[in-house]
């Protein structure tokens, strides 16, 4: 596994969001990057606009997106 998009969803108008699982250096990692159609092209590119994180901390981040969707769930 090189890279694998696993998911992904429209930002905006012109800016896609990609989570993608890759190999680096034999570790895993989980990225998720936000991508952009420039004018002269059809090919998406991506920006520096995102997060790589080791797999290993896949669990606190779904931990803390999980409290985040309380915390609006309350709002």
């Amino acid at each position: 596994m090189d890279n694998q998009v696993l998911y992904q969803f429209m930002r905006n108008q012109d800016e896609t969001v990609y989570i993608s699982l890759r190999d680096y250096k034999n570790k895993k990692y989980l990225d998720l990057r936000v991508f952009f159609q420039p004018k002269d092209s059809e090919d998406l590119r991506p920006t520096r606009k995102g997060l790589t994180l080791g797999v290993e901390h896949l669990a606190e981040l779904k931990k803390g997106i999980s409290i985040c969707e309380k915390q609006l769930q309350k709002a």
